[in-house]
């Protein structure tokens, strides 16, 4: 069981009880011990073979928690969620879909109109039964009536591209109008996630109905779900929903601050407040009915004793005692990177050729370069042989003379075989300036093949950098079963880089992992993985994944000059 498996056990165990009306602490132990798992980067299994008293060593994980993910471990679920599972039928579960259902409005449907299903509460819902419950409106039910023909799609999350995409399209768009003075994207999608559930848009403006008349209009938009006076939720064509929330100017950085989340912080910088006696929402810091600050995000954490905290650390993993302390990490930025040492041409299964891509690169103001086709298991890919290697990298040489201004490193993305050899002969490897060593097949293979495989290509004295090293595809596929501690700690030993791949169907390390990396001295590159030269425009995602992980510019390899870069090669 990989800990993402055992924490959605767990978390689908709390909804459940929150269903069922269980005791709010107990429930909120179980959220607890889903934000601990969640953020863990070494194995749970592994703590737990450990025996189970390692596993209370954990933030939020008591002894009956241990034992319920001992439970997992062994048996893939626990008798306590196969009960519930028997007492709430699964229909019920689909409730959760529908915007503005939590597990506790879910469960007042289920026990006090008895519905079971989405058929059934659109039923109920067309009635009127659902408004008649406590704590239902009219709105609520209409609302259910307007979505729930089209619930199989809710609680889809896009890519962090996608969202951005229309974020900022949609944003552009409002800041034309002449009574917009601000307007700004908050939730995940500015926290940089790798995937967001919906869209959460603040503006400041002189007239909100002419504001949310030209977002009702915008050609992203497919439905207008709910409108208030300040308040509008729409249905975009990608399925993604947005919010709309038009702010007096005096609470923009106060309502900043609170619909960026995450949840975990905010109740971190609240508990803050009112441990000074006062009162944090999403209109401004208030001691009694006196305003205190609002206005700028700054204003509110700098109230706080804090400093202003960037949005991708807000995760409540430690940034508030950094701020308190001033000691909040300076993350690296687009501007600090100079060189992308992952990419392909024409020569396997990109789109420009060589000269192409080192231009467009330098025109992105580049400085460096590695060209990084596929070696042949990739034959879909038509990888490169040793023979179609050595003359490929002959027209390298060639390019350099035809283009100044940036240096072009002969590389290439070497497969780690099943059997855990590598894809391309040592004698020519010897000849590279950069191997980037990765797994695209067997990804499935048990944890021991796994780190076979890993341990070899790391201690091979050609390979510079894993690339993509779980091999995952956000929303579509896991990645391989890695050992991370013993994964770091080799690759610290044989001075072998981990790469970001900036890739947003990628985003391989995650951050979480990126941190961990790190933490062990590994030098971080953030790479495109460019298979055109549009492709190259995707360094921003990884960057932001890199600021997620908490990385500073020291911390990224390829912020550094040319030659200052080359020197950290293992091989230099």
């Amino acid at each position: 069981m990989r800990n993402q498996d055992i924490a959605n056990l767990l978390d689908l165990t709390a909804d459940l009880l929150e269903i069922q009306g269980a005791n709010s602490f107990r429930i909120r132990a179980y959220r607890s011990a889903v934000r601990t798992i969640e953020g863990l980067t070494e194995n749970l299994a592994d703590v737990a073979g450990k025996g189970a008293g390692e596993l209370t060593k954990l933030p939020g994980i008591g002894k009956d928690l241990a034992q319920r993910i001992v439970e997992i471990i062994q048996s893939g679920t626990t008798t306590q969620l196969d009960e519930l599972r028997e007492e709430v039928p699964a229909g019920v579960l689909d409730m959760l879909k529908l915007p503005g259902l939590g597990p506790k409005k879910v469960g007042a449907l289920f026990h006090e109109l008895h519905v079971t299903s989405l058929d059934e509460l659109k039923q109920a819902a067309e009635e009127g039964r659902v408004s008649l419950l406590k704590g239902f409106a009219k709105k609520t039910e209409q609302s259910i009536l307007e979505n729930i023909d089209a619930a199989a799609q809710f609680g889809q999350r896009v890519s962090i591209a996608e969202a951005k995409r229309a974020a900022e399209a949609i944003c552009d768009d409002l800041r034309q109008l002449d009574c917009v003075t601000q307007v700004e994207v908050a939730g995940s999608c500015r926290r940089s996630k790798e995937t967001c559930g919906d869209l959460d848009i603040l503006a400041v403006a002189d007239s909100p109905t002419e504001i949310m008349d030209r977002l009702s209009e915008h050609e992203l938009v497919q439905a207008v779900l709910q409108r208030g006076d300040t308040k509008q939720r729409v249905r975009l064509i990608n399925g993604l929903e947005a919010d709309l929330r038009v702010v007096p100017e005096e609470s923009f950085g106060a309502a900043m601050q609170y619909f960026t989340g995450s949840k975990e912080h905010n109740v971190e910088v609240r508990r803050r407040a009112q441990e000074r006696g006062l009162k944090l929402n999403e209109y401004g810091l208030f001691r009694g009915e006196e305003s205190v600050a609002g206005r700028t995000e700054e204003d509110v954490y700098a109230a706080l004793g804090l400093g202003w905290v960037p949005p991708e650390l807000r995760e409540n993993r430690g940034e508030i005692e950094l701020a308190e302390a001033n000691k909040l990490p300076k993350l690296v930025e687009m501007s600090d990177i100079r060189g992308d040492l992952h990419m392909h041409t024409t020569a396997s299964d990109g789109e420009a050729s060589i000269l192409e891509m080192a231009q467009a690169a330098k025109d992105r103001g580049l400085s460096y370069i590695a060209i990084t086709d596929h070696s042949k298991r990739a034959s879909v890919a038509n990888g490169l042989d040793d023979k179609r290697l050595l003359k490929h990298w002959k027209d390298i040489e060639k390019v350099r003379g035809q283009i100044s201004g940036i240096e072009i490193l002969k590389g290439i993305e070497c497969d780690i075989l099943e059997d855990a050899t590598l894809d391309i002969s040592d004698e020519v490897l010897a000849e590279a300036d950069w191997v980037i060593a990765v797994i695209h097949y067997g990804l499935k293979q048990p944890r021991k093949q796994i780190m076979e495989r890993l341990l070899n290509a790391i201690k091979n004295p050609y390979v510079c950098a894993i690339g993509h090293p779980s091999g995952r595809i956000v929303n579509k596929r896991q990645g391989a079963d890695i050992d991370y501690p013993e994964f770091f700690q080799a690759a610290a030993d044989y001075g072998v880089f981990m790469e970001i791949n900036a890739n947003p169907a990628r985003l391989d390390l995650d951050d979480i992992h990126a941190a961990a990396a790190r933490d062990k001295g590994i030098p971080i590159v953030i790479n495109t993985d460019a298979h055109s030269c549009g492709g190259l425009d995707v360094m921003p995602y990884g960057v932001a994944q890199a600021r997620r992980a908490g990385l500073e510019a020291k911390d990224v390899a390829n912020t550094r000059t040319y030659s200052e870069f080359c020197k950290m090669l293992r091989t230099s």
